[in-house]
C-alpha cells in the first residue's frame, strides 16, 4: 500500500515531502530504541524490515536483496540502513555477501534512482578483526570471518556512491562496538543472565579490555548524524571509559547482589578447550550451542577501539555504567517478560 502511494507521489515531484528518514531493518533491536527516539523527538520516520512476524510492529515490509521492494524509498530523504546478516553460525555462507555486500549495492541503486542523498551505514568494529588495543578509524581491515569481510566490502559500495556526487551526497559510516541493552538477546545479555543465575565461570586473569556500547546511546549517535554536513563521516562507536572484565563482573555482582567478589576462576586454555568441544558436538548434533571456541576467543580477547566521536558535539545520554545498571534492572531485577526480545550476536 505504501509502496503504491509513494509511485502516485512520485508522478508529481514538485509536490512530494521528501522530509522523512528510512529506518532499513527497523523491527531490529537498535532499529526499534531508534524509531522511538525519532518518535519522541518528532523526526518523520517510516520503519522498513524484512521480518513483518511481530503483527503490533509498525515496520513496512523491504528487503534489501529485493531491488523492486526498495521502491518504496523514493518518499525519503535520508537511509539509515541497519540490515544485515551476522550470526556467527550462518549457512550458507553465500548469505553474507547476498544481505550484506549486494544489500548495499541495491540500497545505493535504489538512492540514486529515487534522488536520496544521504545514507547512514551501521558497520562494525569486526572489520579490524583482533586487532590492537585502542585501534581507531585509521586502523588496519583485519577481519577473521564472513562478516567483518562483508561490511568491510559493503562500507566500499558505499564509499563509491558517495564519491559518484561528493558535493552532494552524505555518507556516514558508524562502526560500532557490540551493543548492549534492555531485550538484546546477544553475547553480552547471556554473560549478564549466567552472572544473575549464579552460573559464571570466569577464565582467564580478567585484564583483558573490552568495548561496549549502549543501545540508547548508539541510537542517539545515529540520530546525531543526520545534521552531518555533505561528505564522508566515519566514527568507530564506544562508549568510555572501557571496563576490563573483572571490573565488568565485579560492577554486575554489585548491581545484582549487592556484594562483588569474581568467584571461581579457571585458567584461559581450560574456557578454549571446552568451546572447542562444544564446537565438535554442534558439528555432530547440527544444532548451535550457547558455548563455541570463537565465542571463548572473543571473552578472552582484548577488544578495546578508540573512536573520533569525541572529537564532534555529541554527548551520549548515559554512561556506560548507567546502560549497565539500566539493562541489569530491566532484565533480572523487574518483570519485563512482557516486553519484546530480539536475538543477536
Amino acid at each position: 500500500l505504501l509502496k503504491t502511494e509513494c509511485i502516485k507521489k512520485m508522478s508529481n515531484k514538485k509536490n512530494i515531502d521528501k522530509n522523512v528518514v528510512a529506518i532499513i531493518g527497523g523491527a531490529g533491536f537498535l532499529g526499534s530504541r531508534l524509531a522511538s527516539r525519532f518518535k519522541k523527538k518528532n523526526i518523520s520516520s517510516n520503519k522498513y524490515d524484512v521480518d513483518l512476524s511481530n503483527c503490533l510492529d509498525e515496520s513496512i515490509y523491504l528487503d534489501v536483496e529485493d531491488i523492486d521492494s526498495l521502491d518504496q524509498l523514493s518518499c525519503v530523504s535520508t537511509i539509515i540502513n541497519l540490515a544485515a546478516i551476522h550470526s556467527d553460525d550462518v549457512r550458507p555462507s553465500s548469505r553474507y555477501d547476498d544481505v550484506n555486500v549486494q544489500g548495499a549495492k541495491n540500497v545505493c541503486e535504489a538512492a540514486c534512482k529515487h534522488g536520496v542523498n544521504q545514507i547512514i551505514f551501521t558497520s562494525t568494529v569486526a572489520i579490524y578483526g583482533f586487532a590492537p588495543a585502542d585501534t581507531d578509524e585509521s586502523g588496519e581491515y583485519n577481519y577473521f570471518n564472513d562478516y567483518g569481510r562483508t561490511k568491510y566490502l559493503a562500507e566500499q559500495v558505499y564509499k563509491a556512491w558517495q564519491l559518484e556526487d561528493p558535493i552532494n551526497r552524505s555518507l556516514v559510516i558508524v562502526r560500532p562496538t557490540v551493543i548492549f541493552g534492555e531485550g538484546n538477546r546477544g553475547n553480552v545479555y547471556n554473560l549478564l543472565r549466567q552472572i544473575a543465575s549464579h552460573r559464571f565461570m570466569m577464565f582467564g586473569d580478567g585484564k583483558n579490555k573490552k568495548s561496549m556500547a549502549y543501545v540508547e546511546n548508539v541510537a542517539a549517535f545515529i540520530e546525531y548524524s543526520l545534521s552531518l554536513e555533505q561528505g564522508l563521516h566515519i566514527y568507530n562507536y564506544i562508549d568510555k571509559p572501557d571496563f576490563d572484565m573483572n571490573t565488568l563482573i565485579l560492577d554486575v555482582k554489585k548491581i545484582l547482589f549487592d556484594k562483588a567478589h569474581i568467584g571461581l576462576r579457571l585458567p584461559s586454555f581450560v574456557g578454549i578447550a571446552l568451546g572447542y568441544v562444544a564446537d565438535l558436538v554442534a558439528m555432530i548434533i547440527r544444532k548451535p550451542l550457547p558455548i563455541s571456541s570463537i565465542r571463548v576467543k572473543k571473552f578472552l580477547g582484548t577488544t578495546q577501539f578508540a573512536s573520533s566521536v569525541k572529537e564532534t558535539e555529541f554527548v551520549p545520554p548515559f554512561s556506560l555504567k548507567e546502560g549497565l545498571a539500566r539493562t541489569l534492572r530491566y532484565e533480572f531485577l523487574e518483570d519485563n517478560s512482557d516486553k519484546e526480545t530480539f536475538e543477536t550476536e
